[in-house]
C-alpha cells in the first residue's frame, strides 16, 4: 500500500488538481492529504482513479461539492472528509460499487439523504456524519448491516422510525443519534456488544422496556428531552457497568427501585423533570462513584439521608421536590445555593442556602420562684431589647459597607454564562479552596448550583502590585480571546483594589503533575495512566502549543509549560493552564534573544518507563515519542522541532477517536509533516 504524503513530494502550494496530474501517474491507491490547510474543491478528475481505495482530506478548508464519481470508484473502501467546509449532497452511489468500510464526513454543510447503497457490500465498520444539515429516514441498507460497529450522525435533521434491524446488528458498539427528530419506540432488545446509546432531544415515545440481557453491556445511555412515560424501568438496575444514565425531561413516574444500589459504577444521575415519586431513594447514598446527582422538578418526598454528605458530589439538584427535614451538614455551603430551593420543607443548622433554621426542643429548666422568674424575664428582655438594637446598627453599617464593597467590583466576562459575579465571591470560602501559590489561592466554586468552575484569586500586596499586575494582564489577554480545545477556557474576571478573580472552566482530574507524582503512588488497576492515556495527553498538550506557536496572532510562547500546568478533564483530555509567565511574540528575531539554562541528560526509554505501561504493543511507539522528547529538549536550538512537527508525529501514532479513525499502527508514516 503507498501513501501521498505533501513532505515526500514538497505539494505545500500546488493545487489539488495538479496533485491529481501526480496521483494519476504514480498509480497510488490512498490519498492522505489530511491536516494541510488545502482549500479549493475536490477535483472531479478523483473519479477515475480506478485503483483507489483510501481517500483522507480531514481536517482542511475545503469546500464546493463531493463530485459524484466518487462515488462510483470500484476500489474504495475508506472514506474520510470531515470537518471541512463540504456543501451539497453525498454522492448517491457510494458503496454500491466497491466494500465501503469507513465512511467519515463530520463537521461540514451537507445536506440530503445518506446514501442507500452504504452497507452494499457488507463490510461498512462505521457511519459518521454528526453536525452536518443532512435529513430525511435512514437507508434501509443498514438495517441488515452485520458488521456495523458505531452510528453517530448526531446534529442533524434525521427523522423517521430507526430501522429494526440497526438496533439489533451484531457487532453494534455506539449508537449515537441525538438532536435530531427520530419517532417510534426503543425496542425491548438491542444489540449484545451495544455500550453507548445516545437518544437525547429526539421524539421518541412510550414506555422504556427491556427484556433479557441483551441491554447488559451498557455504559453510557442518554435519553434526555424525549416523550417516554410509564415507570422508571426496573431492568435498568441490572447494568452493573452504567456510568451514565440521562432520563431528564421525559414523563416517568412511581417510585425509583431499590436495587439501583447495584449502580456501583455510575458517575452520573439525571432525572429531572419527570413526575418520579415517592420517599427520596436513601440507596443512592450507596453509589461510590457518584459525582452529579439531578432529582430536581420530581415529586420525591422524605428525608434526605444523611449518608448523601459521604458522597463527593460535584453537582447537586434536589430542588422542586417535597422534601422535608434537615439537609446533610456537608452541603451547608454556598456551593449548593441552589441545590434545595422550593422544598418548603427543608431546613439547616444554621441560616444558610435560602432555607429556615432547623427547630431544636429546649431541655425543661427546673422549678423557680415567681419573684425570681419574673426578675430573669425582665432582664432577659432588656437585654433582648439592646442586642436587637445593636444589631440593627451593627447591620445598617455592614450594608452600607457592603454596597461599597460590592459597587467596586468590576466583571468582566469573556464567555456566556448563567451565573453572576455574586455567585462567585459567595463561593470564596475556605471550604472551597483546592490550592494556594506564592501569588494566590484556587477555589473550586459551584456556580449557581448548576456548573462548577475554578476560580484563581490574586492579591495585590503591595511590594509585588506591579508584578502581579503584569501577570493578571497576561492571562486576561492571552486567554480571553483564545478559543481551543486543548486550552483551558477563561470565562471571565473580576476585580476591585485588593484583589483579582480569574474564573475558569473546572477540570474533574486536575493536573498530570498529580497522577505522575501524587496521586499514582496510592492508586492501582485501572487509575494508573497507561501509555494510550499518556500519549493522548502528549498529543492534546502538543495541539494546544502547536496552537498557540503558529496558528494565534500574534504566536505565543507559554514560557512555564510543566505537568503541573497541564489540566485533565473528565476524559484525560490535556488542556494548558496558567498563563502568567506567557509572552507574545511580536518578532521572529526576537525569539532568537532567549537563553535558556541549563541542560537536559538522557536517559534509555526501557529504563525511563514505569512498569505498569511496559506492554509489548507499546514499546516501539514509546520508545519513538521518547527519542522525540529527547530532540525536544536538546540545548541547541535548531535542532528542536516545531511544535506542528511534533504533534504531526504525535498524531501520526494515533489518530483521533472522536471521528472514528482506523488506528493504522506502524503502517502509518510519521515522516514530520513540514510546512516551511
Amino acid at each position: 500500500m503507498m501513501k501521498m504524503n505533501p513532505i515526500m513530494f514538497s505539494f505545500h502550494f500546488l493545487t489539488l488538481s495538479l496533485l491529481f496530474q501526480v496521483v494519476e501517474a504514480l498509480n497510488l491507491n490512498v490519498i492522505e492529504l489530511s491536516q494541510n490547510n488545502l482549500t479549493g474543491t475536490i477535483p472531479v478528475a478523483f473519479g477515475k482513479l480506478d485503483k483507489l481505495s483510501g481517500l483522507s482530506l480531514f481536517f482542511n478548508q475545503l469546500s464546493g461539492e463531493i463530485p459524484e464519481s466518487i462515488g462510483r470508484l470500484p476500489a474504495l473502501k475508506d472514506f474520510a472528509l470531515f470537518s471541512n467546509n463540504l456543501s451539497g449532497s453525498i454522492p448517491p452511489d457510494l458503496g454500491r460499487y466497491s466494500a465501503l468500510e469507513t465512511f467519515e464526513v463530520p463537521s461540514n454543510r451537507l445536506t440530503g439523504n445518506l446514501p442507500e447503497y452504504l452497507c452494499h457490500g457488507g463490510s461498512l465498520i462505521g457511519v459518521v456524519a454528526f453536525d452536518n444539515k443532512l435529513g430525511g429516514e435512514l437507508p434501509k441498507s443498514l438495517e441488515n448491516c452485520s458488521s456495523l460497529q458505531r452510528v453517530r450522525i448526531s446534529n442533524n435533521a434525521f427523522f423517521g422510525n430507526i430501522p429494526v434491524g440497526l438496533w439489533t446488528a451484531l457487532n453494534l458498539q455506539e449508537l449515537m443519534i441525538n438532536d435530531n427528530s427520530f419517532t417510534g419506540e426503543i425496542p425491548n432488545e438491542v444489540s449484545t456488544s451495544l455500550s453507548r446509546l445516545e437518544i437525547s432531544n429526539n421524539r421518541f415515545s412510550g414506555s422504556i422496556t427491556i427484556e433479557g440481557d441483551s441491554w447488559r453491556n451498557l455504559v453510557v445511555f442518554k435519553a434526555s428531552n424525549n416523550l417516554f412515560t410509564g415507570a422508571f424501568p426496573q431492568e435498568l438496575t441490572a447494568f452493573r457497568n452504567l456510568t451514565t444514565l440521562l432520563l431528564d425531561k421525559n414523563q416517568l413516574n412511581g417510585a425509583l427501585p431499590p436495587n439501583i444500589i447495584s449502580w456501583k459504577s455510575l458517575t452520573t444521575l439525571n432525572l429531572s423533570q419527570n413526575q418520579l415519586s415517592g420517599e427520596f431513594p436513601v440507596e443512592i447514598a450507596f453509589l461510590p462513584g457518584l459525582l452529579e446527582l439531578d432529582l430536581s422538578d420530581n415529586k420525591f418526598s422524605g428525608q434526605i439521608p444523611p449518608q448523601l454528605g459521604v458522597l463527593r458530589l460535584t453537582f447537586l439538584n434536589l430542588s422542586s421536590n417535597l422534601l422535608m427535614g434537615k439537609i446533610p451538614t456537608e452541603y451547608e455551603n454556598a456551593a449548593y445555593s441552589g441545590s434545595f430551593l422550593n422544598n418548603p420543607g427543608l431546613c439547616a443548622s444554621r441560616p444558610s442556602l435560602y432555607l429556615k433554621v432547623c427547630f431544636s426542643r429546649p431541655q425543661k429548666s427546673s422549678k423557680m420562684s415567681t419573684p425570681l422568674l419574673a426578675l430573669i424575664s425582665s432582664a432577659l428582655i432588656t437585654a433582648f431589647l439592646l442586642a436587637l438594637l445593636f444589631s440593627f446598627i451593627i447591620i445598617r453599617v455592614h450594608r452600607k459597607r457592603s454596597h461599597r464593597s460590592d459597587s467596586e467590583w468590576k466583571f468582566i466576562n469573556f464567555q456566556r454564562l448563567n451565573f453572576t459575579g455574586s455567585n462567585i465571591l459567595s463561593g470564596l470560602t475556605e471550604s472551597n479552596l483546592i490550592g494556594s501559590g506564592g501569588s494566590g489561592k484556587v477555589y473550586r466554586v459551584a456556580a449557581n448550583g448548576s456548573s462548577v468552575v475554578a476560580v484563581k484569586r490574586i492579591w495585590n500586596n503591595r511590594p509585588l502590585e506591579q508584578k502581579l499586575e503584569k501577570q493578571f494582564l497576561a492571562e486576561v489577554e492571552i486567554l480571553g480571546t483564545i478559543r481551543h480545545l486543548n486550552i483551558v477556557k477563561l470565562l471571565c474576571c473580576i476585580t476591585n483594589d485588593n484583589s483579582k478573580l480569574l474564573v475558569y472552566e473546572y477540570l474533574v482530574n486536575k493536573s498530570l503533575d498529580q497522577w505522575l507524582h501524587k496521586e499514582k503512588r496510592l492508586a492501582s488497576g485501572n487509575h494508573v495512566l497507561d501509555w494510550p492515556k499518556r500519549l493522548q495527553i502528549a498529543v492534546g498538550a502538543a495541539q494546544g502549543l502547536c496552537y498557540l506557536h503558529h496558528d494565534n496572532s500574534p504566536p505565543i510562547v507559554h514560557r512555564d509549560v510543566k505537568s503541573s500546568n497541564i489540566l485533565l478533564d473528565s476524559e484525560f483530555k490535556a488542556k494548558i493552564a496558567d498563563f502568567g509567565l506567557a509572552r507574545m511574540l511580536v518578532k521572529q528575531e526576537e525569539l532568537a534573544t532567549v537563553s535558556f539554562a541549563g541542560s537536559f541528560g538522557y536517559i534509555a526509554p526501557d529504563g525511563a518507563l514505569d512498569e505498569e505501561i511496559k506492554e509489548p504493543c507499546y514499546v516501539d511507539e514509546m520508545s519513538n515519542v521518547f527519542h522525540l522528547g529527547v530532540s525536544c529538549t536538546s540545548t541547541v536550538p535548531s535542532d528542536r522541532p516545531q511544535m506542528k512537527e511534533v504533534l504531526q508525529i504525535l498524531q501520526g501514532r494515533s489518530r483521533p477517536l472522536v471521528y472514528g479513525v482506523k488506528n493504522t499502527g506502524r503502517e502509518y508514516d510519521s515522516t514530520p509533516l513540514l510546512k516551511n
